[in-house]
């Protein structure tokens, strides 16, 4: 039987997140759930996630959490390592925007990139000093199938995955000798919120400049949502949780990408570039590793 761990979960309130809170804690898993507003906004997901605590084989811990804040993810980190260690750091928390990449502001591109590039460096540098001390750690990190591809009207959401793949994994071979993992998993697209909440280009005259074409992201956004709808099984977002849940109770060392959902090619891709990976970090570990 898995042994019972103690989980961090970014961006908890609703979606995978608090879907996958909730599968870890039907494992027997202690899952603190970080979300912002935690007695405004999100009181109602707080209340969700503690009633099926009570009743699971596990424990749900709603807390306070805002990955763009240093001081917040420093604070919450130092509160659950108060009570227990943390095993388990799942980097969750995201945002998707969705329209012509021209038209994003500089501005909006770097709200994006503080929660979906630099939240997850702030949490996974919270953690990761009593990880290495212990010399024990799994850190999990959502990418998506856009960390594979660059997509039109996907722009900034694409350059933000491809960007925390790359830190994920760079994160990965350096905590390797210590002990610690740094994996990812990549939904396609799932039935949550995303689609219907992703943010829309700020510079309205560029977008405009496009005439029809600007009518790209209505009609993706459409067909995502209509897709979801359908109620396919394989775009059930619980898919997503139950995977991540899986890569929990797993011993390492765990694969470095975990695809989830429809696979667009991503396994094709993960697959073609798997032995050159392999081979670059082959001739360089012997340098970096030196005579350890």
């Amino acid at each position: 039987m898995t042994s019972a761990k103690t989980i961090l979960i970014t961006g908890a309130s609703r979606g995978i997140g608090l879907l996958t809170a909730k599968s870890l804690a039907s494992r027997g898993h202690t899952v603190y759930a970080g979300m912002r507003n935690l007695s405004g906004r999100n009181k109602g997901a707080a209340i969700e996630l503690t009633a099926f605590s009570d009743s699971s084989d596990g424990r749900i811990v709603p807390i306070e959490l805002d990955v763009a804040d240093e001081a917040i993810c420093t604070a919450a980190v130092a509160k659950i390592q108060a009570e227990a260690p943390i095993d388990v750091l799942i980097n969750n928390a995201g945002v998707m925007p969705v329209g012509l990449t021209e038209a994003f502001t500089v501005k909006q591109a770097q709200d994006l990139f503080d929660v979906n590039v630099y939240g997850i460096m702030r949490m996974s540098r919270a953690v990761l000093g009593a990880m290495r001390a212990r010399k024990s750690g799994l850190i999990i990190s959502l990418s998506s199938s856009a960390g594979r591809f660059g997509m039109p009207f996907f722009g900034l959401y694409c350059a933000s995955k491809w960007a925390m793949e790359a830190y994920c994994e760079s994160l990965h071979y350096e905590l390797e000798p210590l002990g610690i993992e740094s994996i990812l998993v990549e939904p396609s697209g799932h039935g949550t919120d995303l689609v219907t909440t992703a943010p829309a280009p700020a510079d309205l005259p560029r977008v405009q400049d496009y005439g029809d074409l600007a009518n790209g992201r209505d009609r993706l956004l459409g067909m995502f949502q209509g897709m979801f709808e359908q109620g396919d099984a394989s775009t059930d977002a619980v898919n997503v949780a139950n995977r991540i849940a899986d890569l929990v109770d797993m011993d390492a060392p765990r694969p470095i990408r975990t695809q989830v959902g429809q696979d667009m090619g991503v396994t094709a891709v993960n697959d073609a570039v798997m032995p050159i990976q392999a081979e670059l970090i082959k001739g360089l570990k012997p340098v970096y590793m030196g005579g350890l």
